[in-house]
């Protein structure tokens, strides 16, 4: 019997583009429990597994963005804290 079925994965990107970084890792954990737990048929494997791979995306995308905003805080040309800026501006 499969177990979780009642919230089946769907691998819209729209949805998950919209979810926090915490939102989208509680998801990734659900997914990695499910198909660690070996009660998915393989088609709805490969669908969770293509979930997983997306909000893995997206929580690395997170990631990078907040790296790049703290390094845009704390370094300048000489690499002296000089205040903020955007992390995607040009300047």
């Amino acid at each position: 019997m499969l177990r979780g079925m009642e919230e089946a994965p769907t691998t819209d990107t729209a949805k998950i583009s919209e979810l926090s970084f915490e939102d989208a890792l509680r998801a990734l954990e659900q997914v990695v429990r499910q198909l660690e737990s070996g009660d998915v048929a393989l088609d709805q494997s490969i669908a969770l597994y293509e979930r997983g791979e997306a909000l893995r995306r997206h929580c690395q995308a997170r990631l990078d963005a907040a790296q790049a905003r703290i390094e845009a805080i704390v370094q300048d040309a000489r690499g002296q804290a000089i205040g903020t800026r955007p992390f995607d501006s040009d300047g």
